[in-house]
């Protein structure tokens, strides 16, 4: 399948490394203008930014803290008043930071809840504002084969991500009306900067559990990515794709 992005505008979080970023570079080459977002990679972004100027791509980024709400708020604010509209947005800022309950602290758990799952709430209400005024739109949430699978040591990762998806079903409820799309992504294990460092032992023992017997490759979450901001899901909402092959049957 073909896709065309000629013209739209795409807001992506979380887009100077791993599946941000090869979401950012899949739309640039889709014809899109892109507005990276990231909060404290800057040498990342720039570098971003550098690569595909190169080739003579729209892309430009934008630094905010969207688990913040004013942030969040303030950055949408510019690229409303400089582009009009946001046509696209994938919620896609995130972190982990793992630890058996018993040990976790109320840092940890208030910092991953706050990035993974308030930055969702926060960009989500002001880009589907200006949405719900040009009566279309498509949100994707990027959540994660956690959300569905118990992961020991990923309370409150597993809680943003599982958060994350009901948020989506009842925003999809509430924006069908205005014709405007939200939908999830839930990646397995994908082949990132984040789990080329995972522990050796504890990345066969997940390999061990994926029935296609392999990690996935950042192009297969690109692709639902594409699909679900398509013309061609137009009458899907509410959805999530899970793409982990097969881990959380």
């Amino acid at each position: 399948m073909s896709y065309n992005f000629k013209d739209k505008v795409v807001l992506v979080t979380g887009a100077s490394r791993g599946i941000g970023k090869a979401i950012a570079i899949a739309y640039c080459k889709l014809g899109a203008r892109v507005i990276a977002n990231y909060c404290k990679s800057k040498e990342d972004a720039l570098k971003l930014v550098k690569e595909l100027d190169n080739g003579g791509y729209l892309i430009e980024v934008t630094q905010a803290d969207v688990s913040k709400s004013k942030e969040a708020e303030m950055m949408i604010d510019e690229i409303l008043k400089k582009y009009g509209r946001i046509d696209i947005l994938i919620n896609n800022a995130g972190v982990r930071k793992d630890g058996f309950l018993a040990m976790m602290s109320e840092e940890d758990w208030d910092n991953v809840i706050d990035i993974n799952l308030k930055s969702v709430f926060n960009v989500t209400k002001w880009v589907s504002r200006a949405m719900v005024f040009e009566r279309r739109g498509k949100i994707i949430n990027i959540s994660s084969v956690s959300a569905l699978k118990g992961v020991a040591g990923q309370a409150n990762y597993s809680a943003s991500k599982g958060g994350i998806i009901s948020f989506t079903r009842s925003v999809a409820v509430e924006l069908a009306r205005f014709g405007i799309q939200v939908n999830v992504i839930a990646p397995g294990l994908i082949e990132t900067d984040m789990s080329s460092g995972m522990d050796e032992k504890k990345r066969n023992d997940i390999l061990s559990h994926i029935p296609l017997a392999r990690i996935g490759n950042l192009d297969e979450v690109v692709s639902g990515v594409m699909f679900l901001s398509s013309e061609e899901s137009n009458y899907i909402t509410g959805y999530t794709l899970v793409i982990d092959g097969g881990l959380s049957i």
